[in-house]
């Protein structure tokens, strides 16, 4: 599934590229995208000063985590971005209804993510994991807590374009707002790409 999501965004982003001669999306997209990642990218930062601080903790803290639900969520995250992408296909195809129902695809994926993530919590907290257990869970509830919120307003974003859709503002030759969000959901699945080996799995 990783593969064929990454092989269906390189296409994605070489089509836009040459349909429309630059990169896809707006500028106001792109400008988000980078507050977006700059953010993560602190945060990236504050995990790796913390964990050069606080080896022991670190190399322990993945331990105690649900894998599980780290492990679903990315495979949920991979999902969505095929779903997406097909929709942005469907829709360079003139066909309308279908991509509006790739999208709902894409909205059900994030339920889904959101799902998992708010029992995942429950788990910790049933284990005794909670943001002050000590730094490796603080660094991991801010991080963790802040990509939800990111997949929960980006699930919304996805339902205002089906919207859009529905309503027949976008047609096989006019679908900016379509790309816009399907480049935005890419950066959210990317940040989770990211964020699933450093907190779950390297040690």
């Amino acid at each position: 599934m990783a593969t064929l999501a990454s092989t269906q965004t390189l296409t994605f982003t070489r089509e836009s590229a040459r349909k429309t001669g630059n990169i896809p999306g707006n500028l106001a997209i792109w400008a988000a995208i980078l507050a977006e990642m700059s953010e993560f990218a602190v945060m990236f930062v504050v995990y790796f000063l913390a964990k050069v601080h606080n080896p022991e903790i670190f190399a322990t803290g993945p331990l105690k985590l649900n894998t599980l639900a780290g492990t679903i969520n990315t495979l949920v995250m991979l999902t969505s971005s095929f779903f997406v992408i097909r929709a942005v296909i469907a829709m360079r195809a003139g066909n309308q209804v279908a991509s509006a129902r790739w999208l709902w695809g894409a909205v059900i994926s994030g339920g889904i993510y959101l799902l998992v993530k708010y029992f995942e919590y429950r788990w910790n907290t049933a284990h005794a994991i909670t943001v002050e257990t000590d730094l490796f869970y603080a660094v991991y509830y801010y991080i963790t807590f802040n990509h939800f919120l990111h997949v929960g307003w980006g699930s919304a974003a996805i339902i205002w374009v089906i919207y859009r859709i529905n309503a027949g503002a976008y047609s096989s030759t006019e679908h900016e707002g379509l790309i816009n969000i399907a480049v935005y959901w890419h950066m959210i699945d990317l940040a989770w790409i990211t964020i699933f080996p450093l907190l779950y799995v390297i040690r």
